[in-house]
């Protein structure tokens, strides 16, 4: 069956699931096939528990006569393409967001400020990659006005595929930095893969990019395609001490206390002073990504303050949590070198008697694992160069044990390595940390967040 006629079924079957276990009556099955499972299997088993349809890539499964069997050469490449497809028939814009760092957290915070005054469909969790992002495309509906999706990636070419199936009207990089570089060979990869978002637009005449104007390695991307922030396809935003007058809006860090306060100023002049519930000043700009587009989109300066005050995050992504015991900073759902420094960085200026951090590996660095870690380390645990007020650093992990063979911390600071996260549980449970500020990070494979709920 072609894309055209698929999508015939799907608007008149407009729910889609990968799922067996989740079929909604009158739903479209996709039979995607993985390392240890084929979808294909269980195409029967969806259409018995509602499916109105199954697309399937294998003809084997199909029962002779019953037209509810769609069969296609690729289930995953006929998702995608029945995606771009329905993409296509939206007229509002759409808004592809990706990055190393905070691009979950940009993307909410974009859709809370523009949910002030649009209806706003949006990426649901971290659904960004080559399955997660044609399923949140096939959400679109006709009462929707704008879309704004998030794009991952950890291999070169990854955005450009997802880009092609977003077919974006605006894009937003928030960042680049040392992740996934085992997918990516190096930092510059990583700069590549982020940049085909740029590639995409900078080829459409009608697009915009939002561009963070106070980042180094994203104005040098720009200059590598023969832009500056001057092009009238750049809508900038940044920091006060770069900012220029044509820039959408511009801002700075007030206080950390350990909630993030910061100032903004737009085109009219006036200063704005807003008060989040997000930990941690590099989230700065994140928060002014979301003014920019904001602004640029019409929303008033009194709804994008009262949406980023209000907005509270989620997923392990720069919590705040006070528990019986301690306070907790939680930011335990991804983790590479950039971002852990910036934790850290952060951490080390929020006044407390007594600090702890729990650190857990950073995974899919490469070659460059070992250095990345020892550099964490040296600060977590305060070295000669890198001096904090962390009087416990626990570790998470075997990257981290061996990182810290050799390493002697100062007097005063304690300094243990679990190798596992179920390790670190059974220290917490017999220790019973109590009247701690803990911050706790590490990626998403170390599961350090079944931490907060032990503290």
């Amino acid at each position: 069956m072609d894309t055209e006629s698929l999508y015939e079924l799907y608007l008149s079957h407009p729910t889609v699931t990968t799922d067996s276990r989740r079929c909604p009556e009158g739903s479209m099955f996709f039979a995607l096939r993985g390392e240890s499972f084929d979808g294909n299997r269980f195409a029967a088993k969806a259409l018995a528990e509602g499916c109105a349809i199954a697309v399937v890539d294998d003809a084997e499964v199909v029962v002779e006569g019953d037209s509810r069997y769609v069969l296609v050469p690729d289930v995953l490449q006929a998702l995608q393409a029945l995606a771009a497809r329905h993409r296509r028939s939206f007229r509002g814009p759409v808004v592809q967001v990706t990055g190393t760092n905070g691009k979950t957290t940009t993307k909410e915070l974009l859709a809370a400020v523009l949910g002030e005054r649009y209806r706003v469909l949006y990426t649901q969790g971290n659904l960004n990659n080559h399955i997660g992002v044609p399923l949140t495309l096939l959400r679109l509906r006709p009462e929707d006005e704008v879309a704004i999706i998030e794009t991952g990636a950890n291999h070169p070419g990854e955005i450009a595929l997802l880009t092609q199936i977003v077919q974006p009207d605006y894009g937003l990089v928030t960042n680049v930095g040392r992740a996934h570089l085992e997918g990516f060979g190096s930092f510059e990869g990583v700069k590549r893969t982020k940049g085909e978002l740029y590639d995409y637009l900078i080829q459409k005449p009608s697009a915009h990019l939002f561009v963070n104007g106070s980042s180094q390695d994203l104005r040098a991307m720009l200059s590598e395609r023969a832009l500056d922030l001057t092009d009238e396809r750049c809508l900038v935003y940044g920091h006060d001490a770069e900012a220029q007058p044509e820039w959408v809006c511009r801002g700075a860090v007030v206080a950390c206390e350990p909630m993030l306060r910061f100032r903004w100023r737009g085109d009219d002049g006036d200063d704005h002073e807003v008060t989040t519930q997000l930990i941690g000043d590099y989230n700065i700009d994140n928060v002014l990504a979301a003014v920019a587009v904001g602004l640029h989109f019409g929303v008033a300066a009194s709804d994008i303050d009262h949406a980023l005050s209000s907005y509270h995050p989620s997923l392990g992504r720069s919590e705040y949590r006070r528990t019986a015991g301690n306070e907790l900073i939680v930011d335990a759902y991804n983790a590479n070198l950039t971002s852990m420094m910036a934790a850290l960085d952060n951490f080390s200026r929020i006044e407390h008697t007594h600090k702890m951090v729990i650190l857990g590996d950073m995974r899919e660095l490469g070659k460059e694992s070992e250095a990345a870690h020892r550099t964490v380390a040296a600060k977590a645990i305060g070295s000669a160069a890198c001096r904090t007020d962390v009087q416990r650093a626990w570790f998470v992990g075997e990257h981290f044990e061996t990182a810290l063979q050799g390493m002697t911390p100062p007097a005063g600071t304690e300094v243990r390595c679990f190798k596992d996260v179920e390790a670190a549980k059974e220290a917490i449970r017999a220790e019973a940390p109590n009247g701690w500020l803990i911050l706790i990070k590490g990626s998403n494979g170390t599961k350090l967040h079944q931490l907060p709920d032990e503290l």
